[in-house]
């Protein structure tokens, strides 16, 4: 017996947290991607990043009941027209905001944070007057309910993993794009020598208005995967934008690798440690791990060497 549990009770225990630890990796991945990208290349600290999440958790509501309305026959699919819409629609914002506000405070990252976080309380403040300030939730497909069955104690969710699924995809597009396209050629030439890309040739200020624009849809893309696993509220990014931002740090902000393994070990360690202590316990013994590990590693778990 190892604190009161048996030991075939505590390999379930840990088998069904190992799985809660992935859907919660997944939530943290999709963010964790759009915000990693943003931050290791422009260096903006974007506290809006929940926001432009949840913009596309609304998006993929506003989907499902297009579809209920006007094609249930068709409802199976819409998670995937809501998707696409979802992220247009983050992007689409993102494009506007680099444009008009991000793009004039480049050098003053202090700004870029208290411009970011102002700019996530209007669109707060937007979706409690547009939506209203109750949670709503969207209804699965059939194809999308119900569990499977691994042992007689252990079941797993298939729109878990559904979103475990989607987020290795959308992963592998993220990693091709970044290292198989010109345009992630001309992204990973930015971030090691932005003054040497400029000038042979590479408009600088395109490739940050890119990428801001395709960290935001990708931010709402996650919106969407977060709706098939809890409710969406006007300030329901706020609860993900600290873990996202300890996922980007730790991992190593310019690393796609590393925000993978980052996401990865503060999902099963906080998962882990909610069924034993409470949920704010677990946070912060978390919080604990990291900034230790910070201390002996402060570049991240893995480092991109660039010249400065």
């Amino acid at each position: 017996m190892v604190m009161g549990y048996s030991l075939g009770e505590l390999s379930s225990i840990f088998a069904m947290q190992a799985f809660a630890g992935l859907i919660l990796f997944s939530v943290f991945l999709l963010m964790a991607l759009g915000l990693a990208i943003i931050f290791g290349q422009m260096g903006v600290i974007n506290m809006a990043h929940g926001e432009f999440m949840i913009l596309g958790a609304y998006m993929t509501y506003l989907t499902s009941h297009g579809f209920q309305t006007y094609l249930p026959g068709a409802y199976a699919i819409y998670f995937f027209v809501a998707m696409a819409i979802a992220f247009i629609a983050s992007g689409a914002i993102g494009l506007a905001v680099e444009w008009l506000l991000i793009r004039h405070l480049y050098v003053r990252p202090l700004d870029t944070l208290l411009a970011t976080w102002g700019l996530s309380l209007i669109m707060q403040q937007a979706f409690r007057s547009i939506f209203g300030a109750r949670e709503v939730g969207v209804q699965l497909p059939d194809w999308m309910m119900g569990a499977l069955s691994v042992t007689d104690v252990i079941e797993v969710q298939i729109n878990g993993l559904f979103v475990m699924a989607l987020t290795l995809i959308i992963t592998g597009i993220v990693a091709l794009l970044l290292f198989r396209s010109t345009w992630g050629l001309q992204v990973r030439a930015v971030v090691t020598n932005r003054t040497m890309s400029g000038a042979v040739g590479i408009d600088t200020r395109r490739i940050d208005r890119l990428t801001f624009g395709l960290g935001c849809g990708i931010a709402g893309i996650a919106g969407s995967a977060f709706t098939m696993i809890g409710s969406t509220g006007p300030t329901a990014g706020q609860l993900y934008i600290v873990d996202t931002f300890l996922v980007v740090v730790f991992g190593g902000a310019q690393s796609l690798l590393g925000t993978v393994a980052s996401a990865l070990t503060i999902s099963q360690s906080q998962s882990t440690l909610e069924f034993f202590l409470s949920g704010s316990m677990a946070k912060v013994l978390t919080l604990l791990i990291v900034i230790g590990l910070l201390m002996l590693r402060p570049q991240g778990l893995f480092a991109l060497k660039v010249r400065r």
